[in-house]
C-alpha cells in the first residue's frame, strides 16, 4: 500500500511599508487590476516564493522593487506576522508578513496591468474593499500578536467583511504586548519597541509590559480605572522626582488610554527574597530612609477631614464574616469604634502600597528603589507602614532599623492610627482575597488579625 502524499501548500511574502504620518502611522496599500485574483480590491505589496533556491527575505525584498520600485535592505526587515490562510475555495497557504519602516526611492506603481492605485493610509482608515486575508495580518500586526489562523468558509467573500471576521489570532509565550493604540502611543514616546513582555501583577489589576527595544528598556502600565491613571499620574508630576534615582521617571501618558510609559529601574522586588539577617537589616534601615524622603519630599499640613478610611468597614465585615472567628469580628468593631474617636494627623504624599512587592533591591549596588504610585493619595504618613508593618512582625531588630533609617519613632497617636489601620486593611484584604479565591490575601488578613489581638501593635 502506497504512502498518501504529504500535504504540501505555498509560501507568501507580504510587505508591511510603514511611515509616520500627519494623523499618525500609515502603511502603503496597491490595488490589484486586470485578471488577477481579488481584483479591484486593496492588498498590501506580495508575491510568492520563486522557488526553493529564494528565501522569504530576498523574496520580499524582490516583489517590494518589482510592485513599488522601493529598494530595501535586508538589514532592515523585521518579522511581524505569520497568517495561515485558507480561501473560500479551499486553497490554503501561509502568508508571512514583514514590516519595514526605512528604505529608499519613492513608492510608484509598477506593473499597471495588474495594479491601478496605490497609496498610504492610516491603520484605522483602511480603503474598502480590501482582501480578507491581507486584512487579517494587518489585523494582527496591530494586536501585537504574532500568528494567526485565518481559515475562511465556503461561501465567504473574497473581500473583508467585519461580520465575517475569521481571524483568530494566536498569542506567543512570553512577547504579547498591549493593543495598537496603546502600542503606537508607547512607540510614538520612546520609539520602535523590539519585543513586548507581560510583567503584570498575577492578581486582577492594572497590566504592565516590559518594552525592550534597540536603544533601552521602558515599562509601560494601562491602568484599571482612571483614578489610579490621575494618582499614579498625579505622583509622577509632583513628588516623586524628589526621590531622584530612587524612583522611575514618567516618560509619557495618556489619559485617554489610561497609559504611562516610565523607565526602568534596576534590582530586584524584595518580595519573596531571602538575605542573611545583617543584609535583612541593612535593607529595612534603607526602606526607613526611603519612607523618610517621600514623607518629606512636601511639607505636611494639617488634616482637613478624617485621617481613617472608615466608610466601607461594614460592608467588608459582611462580606468577610464567613471567614472569621467570632473573637475577630468582636476585635474589629472594638478597633473601629476605637478609630472614630481618634484625632486626626496631619497629611502628605503617600505612596499608598508601600510594600516589599514594590520595593526594588539592586544587590550590586546597594540600592533601592519603588515603584508603582496608582494608590498614591495624600493622608497620614503612618499609612505606608501598614503592609510594610508584616515583613517585621516577629522581627523586632528589623523594625529598629526601619525606625532608625526613618528618623524618628511613631508618635502615640500614630501608633494608634496604625493599629487601625491594619484592622481594616486586613479585613479588606479577608473578604477581597475571598471573593477572588486569593489565599495569599486571607492568609495575610489572618495573620495581622492575630498578631494585634496578641499584641494590640503592628
Amino acid at each position: 500500500m502506497s504512502a498518501p502524499q504529504r500535504h504540501r501548500e505555498p509560501v507568501d511574502v507580504h510587505l508591511i511599508l510603514r511611515r509616520d504620518g500627519a494623523a499618525g502611522p500609515e502603511v502603503l496599500l496597491s490595488r490589484r487590476a486586470g485578471g488577477v485574483y481579488a481584483s479591484g480590491m486593496w492588498h498590501l505589496p506580495s508575491g510568492h516564493l520563486d522557488g526553493p533556491h529564494e528565501d522569504v527575505i530576498t523574496a520580499l525584498i524582490r516583489e517590494a522593487y518589482e510592485e513599488t520600485g522601493v529598494v530595501i535592505d535586508p538589514a532592515e526587515v523585521r518579522f511581524a506576522v505569520t497568517v495561515h490562510h485558507r480561501s473560500p475555495g479551499g486553497g490554503a497557504r501561509t502568508g508571512m508578513f514583514f514590516e519595514v519602516r526605512t528604505w529608499q526611492g519613492t513608492p510608484g506603481i509598477r506593473e499597471a496591468a495588474v495594479c491601478d492605485a496605490m497609496g498610504w493610509f492610516g491603520f484605522d482608515a483602511l480603503p474598502e474593499p480590501m482582501v480578507a486575508y491581507c486584512r487579517a495580518g494587518l489585523d494582527t500586526y496591530r494586536a501585537g500578536r504574532v500568528m494567526a489562523v485565518h481559515f475562511q468558509q465556503p461561501g465567504d467573500p473574497i473581500a473583508y467583511d467585519p461580520a465575517l471576521d475569521r481571524c483568530h489570532p494566536v498569542p506567543a509565550a512570553g512577547t504579547v504586548g498591549p493593543d495598537s493604540s496603546v502600542r503606537e502611543f508607547t512607540e510614538r514616546a520612546v520609539g520602535r519597541i523590539t519585543n513586548w513582555t507581560d510583567v503584570s501583577w498575577a492578581r486582577e489589576g492594572s497590566r504592565v509590559w516590559r518594552a525592550r527595544a534597540e536603544d533601552g528598556v521602558w515599562f509601560v502600565k494601562v491602568h484599571q480605572n482612571a483614578r489610579f491613571h490621575q494618582r499614579e499620574v498625579s505622583a509622577y508630576r509632583s513628588w516623586v522626582p524628589d526621590l531622584g534615582a530612587a524612583a522611575p521617571r514618567l516618560v509619557a501618558a495618556d489619559g485617554a488610554l489610561r497609559a504611562v510609559v516610565i523607565t526602568a529601574v534596576p534590582g530586584r522586588s524584595l518580595h519573596g527574597t531571602v538575605h542573611p539577617p545583617a543584609e535583612q537589616r541593612r535593607i529595612f534601615h534603607r526602606i526607613g530612609q526611603l519612607a523618610a524622603s517621600i514623607h518629606r519630599s512636601v511639607p505636611a499640613r494639617p488634616a482637613t477631614g478624617d485621617t481613617l478610611p472608615l466608610g466601607k468597614w461594614e460592608r467588608h465585615l459582611d462580606a468577610a464574616r464567613p471567614h472569621l472567628a467570632r473573637e475577630d469580628e468582636e476585635f474589629i468593631r472594638a478597633m473601629a469604634a476605637k478609630g472614630t474617636g481618634l484625632p486626626a494627623l496631619e497629611t502628605g504624599p503617600t505612596h499608598g502600597d508601600f510594600q516589599l512587592r514594590n520595593l526594588r533591591w539592586d544587590e550590586a549596588t546597594g540600592t533601592l528603589y519603588v515603584i508603582d504610585f496608582e494608590r498614591s493619595e495624600e493622608g497620614p504618613a503612618v499609612r505606608d507602614f501598614v503592609r510594610l508593618s508584616d515583613a517585621w512582625a516577629g522581627r523586632p531588630d528589623l523594625y529598629e532599623a526601619v525606625m532608625d533609617g526613618y528618623g524618628r519613632p511613631f508618635t502615640p497617636g500614630e501608633e494608634d492610627h496604625l493599629a487601625v489601620l491594619a484592622v481594616l486593611d486586613a479585613l479588606s484584604a479577608i473578604q477581597y482575597g475571598a471573593a477572588r479565591g486569593d489565599p495569599e490575601l486571607v492568609e495575610r488578613g489572618h495573620r495581622t488579625l492575630g498578631r494585634l489581638r496578641t499584641t494590640g501593635r503592628p
